[in-house]
């Protein structure tokens, strides 16, 4: 089978490319040289990254989507996430993903990344695993939310047909990638990974197998089943816990509030290292009280040493005339999940604020010194703190 699309833009690896127009091969080879020089030559990549889909055929096959179910009169059940999509004869579901193709159901994106860049792991933000580290990270066209704020929208809102360009990086390249460059994880994010489960799965796979970690940054909407089967081969996950209302979720994000607790409580059970934003936008789920709630709920549910960002929203997408959330809203919300209980709450989108860092709960001492993305000192030994030996949780080496 087959699918056409356009092939036009993406970024990759950190480096913009902006190309309005088809490229031959010829062409392709000549503009690609600075990719080439920064990236680093590798022959058995490269023959890879010339048959990228800059052509409007593309021939490569698809991979058959994971967790479906055939119905009668040709239709499928998607059972990846918590909506059901139910297909008929050439329809896709709601993350724009997957299709129905005579009566079987493809996954559109499988090997067709739109993003891929090396970029530091507190970026995500993943603050207890491997600070200072690099991660190789990985995003398609399409997501199964509709959130208004959206920051990376030219991905998540998009069908494939609609990406700039799409790379034909297979399973088996994504971690030679990460092998070669010595990057220790491979992370899947920009996107909302259960819209490209196959792709993720089977490099998860791959990457365990080769030593390296797997990192994954969701909405939480993925069903159990594919949860629980994908954490087999993960190590930490970064949930969006995006408000704490079903109001919220279905007015700006055309979601439910449920499925993404019970997403959080299966990560902990599992024993998967576990982190959270909340990203907090002015009127819209910034109220105090629902805060508390919140953090009342993760320490109960989750435990108090589950970390918690709270992250400045900036006007993106369809949510251009709220304002930044202002400084003092995000620092409130700092201190009510401290006065809850929580021991690892930090606040993002702030550089240079004081609590971009992280703090011995025991000591109270700055074990980690970050500004922004960077890690200034680390005073993380053998996951204690140097200064008092209290225990830290995370994925340290």
């Amino acid at each position: 089978m087959e699918v056409k699309r356009e092939g036009r833009g993406v970024e990759m690896l950190g480096i913009e490319t902006m190309i309005n127009r088809q490229l031959s091969r010829r062409a392709f080879l000549q503009e690609g040289s600075l990719f080439l020089t920064c990236f680093g030559f590798c022959p058995a990549l490269f023959d890879s990254w010339t048959k990228m889909a800059w052509a409007k055929k593309d021939k490569r096959p698809l991979r058959e989507a994971m967790f479906y179910q055939r119905l009668p009169r040709n239709r499928v059940q998607c059972q990846v996430c918590f909506r059901g999509c139910i297909l008929g004869e050439g329809e896709r579901s709601f993350c724009r993903n997957k299709e129905n193709m005579n009566g079987r159901l493809y996954n559109l994106v499988y090997s067709r990344p739109s993003a891929v860049h090396i970029d530091p792991i507190e970026k995500e933000p993943c603050l207890h695993m491997l600070p200072g580290t690099n991660i190789l990270c990985f995003g398609t066209a399409g997501c199964n939310f509709r959130c208004k704020f959206c920051h990376n929208w030219h991905l998540s809102q998009r069908s494939i047909e609609e990406m700039e360009y799409t790379y034909d990086i297979s399973p088996e390249d994504a971690v030679k990638i990460a092998v070669d460059k010595k990057i220790p994880t491979i992370s899947f994010t920009y996107n909302e990974p259960t819209s490209f489960y196959e792709y993720v799965y089977d490099i998860a796979g791959l990457a365990k197998k080769s030593g390296l970690r797997i990192l994954f940054h969701s909405n939480g909407g993925m069903n159990p089943g594919p949860l629980k089967e994908l954490l087999k081969y993960t190590d930490a996950v970064t949930i969006d816990l995006k408000g704490f209302t079903r109001e919220f979720y279905r007015s700006v994000s055309s979601a439910e509030l449920e499925p993404v607790l019970r997403t959080l409580r299966i990560i902990k059970e599992q024993g998967r290292w576990l982190e959270i934003v909340n990203l907090l936008v002015p009127t819209l789920n910034d109220d105090p009280e629902d805060i508390r709630k919140m953090c009342l709920w993760i320490k109960e549910n989750l435990g108090e040493d589950t970390p918690l960002h709270f992250s400045r929203f900036f006007p993106n997408y369809r949510l251009t005339t709220l304002p930044p959330t202002p400084i003092e809203k995000l620092e409130g919300a700092h201190k009510i999940a401290r006065e809850i209980g929580l021991e690892y709450v930090t606040i993002g989108n702030v550089p240079g604020h004081k609590y971009n860092s992280t703090f011995c709960p025991n000591c109270h001492k700055r074990i980690v010194h970050r500004v922004h993305f960077g890690v200034l000192s680390n005073h993380i030994i053998e996951g204690k703190c140097r200064f008092c030996g209290h225990k830290i949780p995370g994925i340290w080496n």
